[in-house]
């Protein structure tokens, strides 16, 4: 690799280390954006193999290669068969004398322009980051979907590329392409014990916009949500992009629990992750459930319920949504197909009440001019000839080994009772919860840790009101298992340190 370029890339890398902390294919993947922008990659130009790249920089191959993959995704790299990878003709170039902004910043210099946004848009770009809260491996940055059948994947969209009808071109009014819709019915009946039909599923680019559309149909500007704390970070923000209030209630071991001071703060809405709460993973209790039910109903609330990993569960019975216990009408079910297939596929569903179905496929046609249908059209053959059965099937499998992994790295460090360090929320999901004693500062440790290569995220960040949680939120979705086996006993050591249980040399 060009000297110049090697040394640029590791200047880059050390820079967004330093002031964002993130993971190390992310930053590698900017610093090869930044020199393609400002033409230190030019057009055309071939990017080093992915194993000189990484003896050049002093990364892992799988970090290269994630954050490579992630530019061919985005168009900024081409891969030619037998040849390399090179740099795309269309990657646009920074302006002469004008500097690249840094990835994510409004402003040329690396600042937010206060004076420039509003007061919501000052909030919304400084609060909750995604880079900060998002859970991410706890291993150096590798993202790894090689278990999902890319090649066949592949064939069923070219497919329906070359069949499309013009009217697949278009937006569509319909809530989303019928057999795909037909297809998630089916499946939220047997599996998630969903009372619904093909009629009401609406078919969205994932939870984000389902609840933006929620806040934005059954809510208005001022009025009040709650909102569980601690909370997961992409609900908060929507709920502020939509300008309600966002009243915390805190989470308990059988997920939100409601008090009389509460009622004193009358919800619209209520956003619940019932079956693995985000991020403590605390189930709700089946009593908890009717309650909160209960509750809504009291105050005229609508409930929405983000079931976001229930396709995750590694022990005990599985757990039915709330959605099937609602007698009312009142609760909107939202899921996302990401975490079986891949994040950038941007599809998810929300479940309507009957009454409301058509009003909302309206407003989202008016609010979204939502398409994709070819995709659309390629995901619902894929389920139904049940390749995503089969994917589930063989990631339930490698999650489950990973999941395993990683509580026996941890076992030297978890106390009887609940007095020291235990695990809350392994049952199911891409996550666990390591919770520690109010006297130790999470944060800090968490800073610890990444001086060590790994990422994991204070409990504490992810709280609104409350301070008596302190814990460690440790994904294990997208780290191999070689890597949990490798990495797992540092980690279990750097908290142990933290504890007072390993003198300080170690």
């Amino acid at each position: 690799m060009l000297p110049m370029l090697s040394e640029f890339l590791l200047t880059e890398m050390n820079r967004l280390g330093a002031q964002d902390a993130l993971p190390l294919h992310r930053q590698l993947y900017e610093a090869l954006r930044r020199a393609m922008l400002d033409g230190k990659l030019g057009a055309g130009e071939r990017l080093p193999s992915s194993r000189d790249l990484a003896q050049d920089l002093g990364l892992s191959r799988n970090t290269v290669v994630a954050a490579i993959n992630q530019l061919s995704v985005e168009g900024y790299l081409a891969s030619r068969v037998g040849s390399g990878t090179y740099v795309n003709e269309s990657v646009p170039r920074a302006l002469p004398g004008r500097a690249t902004r840094r990835p994510g910043a409004p402003g040329g210099n690396g600042s937010v322009p206060t004076g420039r946004l509003s007061t919501r848009g000052l909030a919304l770009s400084t609060t909750f980051c995604a880079t900060e809260l998002e859970v991410q491996p706890f291993t150096p940055g590798i993202a790894d979907f090689s278990a999902f059948p890319l090649t066949l994947w592949q064939r069923l969209q070219n497919k329906h590329w070359r069949m499309t009808y013009p009217d697949m071109l278009d937006y569509n009014d319909s809530g989303g392409y019928a057999p795909l819709r037909r297809a998630i019915a089916d499946y939220l009946r047997v599996f998630r014990s969903v009372q619904l039909d093909a009629d009401q599923v609406i078919v969205t680019t994932g939870t984000q916009q389902s609840l933006e559309l929620c806040a934005r149909l059954l809510a208005d500007h001022g009025d009040t949500v709650w909102v569980e704390d601690p909370a997961y970070w992409g609900a908060v923000k929507a709920f502020m992009a939509t300008g309600l209030a966002i009243h915390p209630v805190p989470v308990d071991d059988e997920g939100i629990h409601p008090g009389t001071a509460d009622d004193a703060h009358p919800p619209k809405l209520i956003y619940l992750t019932p079956s693995h709460q985000y991020p403590t993973g605390a189930v709700m209790s089946l009593p908890r459930r009717h309650q909160l039910l209960s509750t809504a109903r009291a105050h005229g609330a609508w409930v929405l319920e983000d079931d976001y990993d229930s396709e995750y569960r590694f022990s005990g019975p599985p757990i039915s949504s709330l959605e099937g216990l609602d007698n009312d009408g009142r609760v909107f079910y939202m899921g996302t197909f990401s975490k079986v297939l891949y994040p950038g596929i941007k599809l998810g569903y929300l479940i309507a009440p009957r009454p409301l179905a058509a009003a909302f496929k309206q407003a989202h046609y008016d609010l979204n001019r939502p398409g994709q249908m070819p995709l659309q059209a390629a995901l619902a053959e894929f389920i139904e000839m049940g390749h995503f059965s089969s994917a589930l099937r063989r990631a339930r499998q490698n999650y489950g080994e990973r999941r395993a992994a990683l509580l026996d790295a941890l076992k030297p460090v978890l106390a009887p009772g609940t007095e020291g360090p235990f695990i809350s929320g392994a049952e199911q999901g891409l996550h666990l919860c390591l919770r520690l004693p109010a006297t130790v500062d999470d944060a800090a440790l968490a800073q610890r840790i990444a001086q060590q290569g790994l990422t994991v995220r204070p409990l504490s960040a992810y709280c609104l009101a409350r301070h008596d949680l302190k814990g460690l939120v440790i994904g294990y979705g997208y780290a191999p298992l070689r890597e949990i086996q490798r990495c797992g006993p540092v980690l279990a050591a750097a908290v142990r340190q933290a504890l007072g249980t390993l003198p300080a040399e170690h």
